[in-house]
């Protein structure tokens, strides 16, 4: 078996901690969705291999991919609540002010479930965007977002909820 790239290592351990609760941690499950998911993505794969520029165009895709099928799966339990916010949408998205409003939309949608999973995406390149130098005041307001968003999903969530925050 060929050794396996740092990227694909890195995507098999995404999926199997992003679907946790229906592979079981159980990697091989996990890479059979992360087979799928590529499979989904084969031309924007093949043009990646022959321009290795285009992986961060493959990575967005692929996490675009996973965050669709994990609000389907949600979706189809209606005991769960699921929601999702992409920090990427509009270019001030990411600043505190609708950082907040985002957050406290979603908090709210997910109040009356006793489970819940809310999924941030595109936070990191929101604030430190790829093709810009990582100064130390990008790095500082994208620790900043993290820990807000932690305090107030721990502030806003009741004490009996068992909510999920996942960061991609």
């Amino acid at each position: 078996m060929p050794a396996r790239s740092r990227d694909d290592l890195r995507r098999l351990h995404f999926i199997n901690e992003l679907f946790a609760h229906t592979t079981g941690r159980d990697l091989y499950l996990a890479e059979q969705i992360k087979t799928a998911i590529t499979f989904s993505l084969t031309e924007l794969e093949q043009q990646t291999a022959a321009h290795p520029e285009f992986a961060a165009t493959f990575d967005v895709a692929f996490n675009a991919a996973a965050s669709r099928l994990l609000a389907k799966f949600f979706s189809e339990r209606p005991s769960h609540g699921f929601f999702h916010w992409d920090a990427a949408d509009t270019p001030h998205a990411a600043t505190p002010l609708f950082t907040r409003a985002e957050i406290m939309s979603g908090l709210k949608q997910l109040a009356p479930f006793r489970e819940s999973t809310l999924l941030v995406t595109n936070l990191r390149p929101a604030l430190l965007p790829p093709e810009k130098r990582a100064t130390p005041r990008r790095l500082r307001d994208y620790t900043e977002a993290l820990a807000f968003i932690r305090d107030l999903a721990a502030a806003r969530t009741a004490r009996s909820a068992n909510l999920q925050l996942l960061f991609l």
